[in-house]
C-alpha cells in the first residue's frame, strides 16, 4: 500500500524496471513486484527506478516528476526484513524441527519431566503430591526410558533401581512427588551414585553441593530432595524392594524349588526385621496386595507390583 502510494504514478518504461508488468499501479501488481524483490531478483535496479526526478505517467496528471527518495530506504528495510529476518526465523523453525525429530531419546531432559508430571496426576488427580509405592511402581513401569522403566523392564532389574533410589516411606505407605523426580534423575544421571557403604557419606556430599548452589532453596527443599535415613527401622522403597528381590531369588534358585502353589506363605514382614518401628508391622497386607480398583478413576490397564506372597 506504501509503494503504492509513494511510486504508483511512475511512468512505465520498457527501458527500466517499472515496466506494465512491474509496477505499483494495483495492489496486486505491487504485491508482485514485492515478492521478486524478496527473491533477490535486481531490487536495486527497481530500487533506483523508483528514486526521485523520475518522469510521471501522463494519463495520472499529477505534474511531470514522481517517485521519492524514500525509495532507499523502502526497499532496503524490506530486503533486510524479508531476506535476512524472515528467511533465517524460517531456516531456525526447519532446524529446530529436525533436532526434535533426530534427538537421542535416550538422553534424559527436560521435556521428560512434563511426561512424569502428566502420568504422575493420573495417579494422583487431587494433587496431594504423593501416591502409594505399588502406584508408584505401576507408573514407573507405564514411563518409558530413560525417566521410567519401561513396560518391557524385568522386575528384578526394577527392583534394583528402586533399592538404589530409597525413598522414604510414610505410614500410609505413599512417597513424596518431590523425593521420588529428584531419586529418579539422580539414579538416571548418576549424581553421586556409589555402592550401598558408602551411599549415606554420598548424601551428605550432595546436600552440600546443593546448599552451595541453592542457599536459599535448599532450606525447604533439601530433606525433600535428599531424605535424611534416620531411624534405622525406617521403611523406605529400598528395604521393601530388597525383601521382593530377596524372595524372588529364593524363589528362581535350584535350592527353592518347590512349586508355585506349594510356596510357604510369606509376608514382608518375614524379610524385613520386624522389631523395628516405625516398621513394616505398620503396613498392612492391603499396602502390599492393592485392590484392582485404582483410586483415581482411570480405566488404561496398568502392570501391577508383583504380589509378594
Amino acid at each position: 500500500i506504501i509503494g503504492m502510494q509513494v511510486f504508483g504514478n511512475i511512468a512505465l518504461d520498457p527501458e527500466t524496471s517499472i515496466t506494465r508488468h512491474n509496477n505499483f499501479r494495483n495492489f496486486i501488481q505491487g504485491l508482485m513486484l514485492l515478492f521478486r524483490c524478496a527473491t533477490g531478483e535486481n531490487w536495486p535496479s527497481i530500487m533506483l527506478s523508483c528514486v526521485k526526478n523520475r518522469p510521471c505517467d501522463p494519463r495520472n496528471k499529477v505534474g511531470n516528476e514522481c517517485g521519492s527518495s524514500l525509495a532507499y530506504a523502502y526497499f532496503v528495510s524490506f530486503i533486510f526484513f524479508c531476506s535476512f529476518l524472515m528467511l533465517n526465523l524460517f531456516v531456525a523453525v526447519i532446524m529446530d524441527n529436525f533436532d526434535y525429530l533426530t534427538r537421542d531419546s535416550s538422553i534424559l531432559g527436560a521435556h521428560h519431566l512434563d511426561e512424569f508430571v502428566r502420568i504422575w496426576a493420573e495417579y494422583d488427580p487431587n494433587a496431594t503430591g504423593k501416591i502409594h509405592y505399588t502406584e508408584m511402581y505401576d507408573m514407573l513401569k507405564n514411563i518409558d526410558p530413560p525417566l521410567g522403566f519401561g513396560n518391557k523392564c524385568p522386575n528384578r532389574l526394577a527392583y534394583k533401581k528402586l533399592i538404589r533410589m530409597n525413598m522414604p516411606v510414610d505410614s500410609d505407605g505413599k512417597v513424596n512427588f518431590t523425593t521420588t523426580l529428584f531419586a529418579l534423575i539422580r539414579e538416571n544421571l548418576s549424581i553421586k551414585m556409589r555402592s550401598a557403604e558408602e551411599m549415606d557419606q554420598a548424601d551428605e556430599e550432595l546436600r552440600d553441593t546443593v546448599r552451595s548452589i541453592w542457599p536459599l532453596q535448599a532450606k525447604k527443599m533439601l530433606d525433600l530432595l535428599i531424605p535424611k535415613q534416620e531411624g534405622k527401622g525406617k521403611l523406605t522403597v529400598g528395604k521393601i524392594y530388597a525383601g521382593l528381590l530377596i524372595l524372588e531369588c529364593w524363589r528362581t534358585t535350584r535350592f527353592g524349588q518347590i512349586e508355585s502353589t506349594a510356596a510357604p506363605q510369606m509376608d514382608l514382614q518375614d524379610v524385613v526385621i520386624p522389631s523395628r518401628r516405625p516398621s513394616v508391622e505398620s503396613l498392612h497386607d492391603k499396602h502390599l496386595h492393592p485392590t484392582a480398583s485404582y483410586r483415581g478413576s482411570h480405566n488404561r490397564p496398568r502392570s501391577r507390583s508383583p504380589s509378594i506372597r
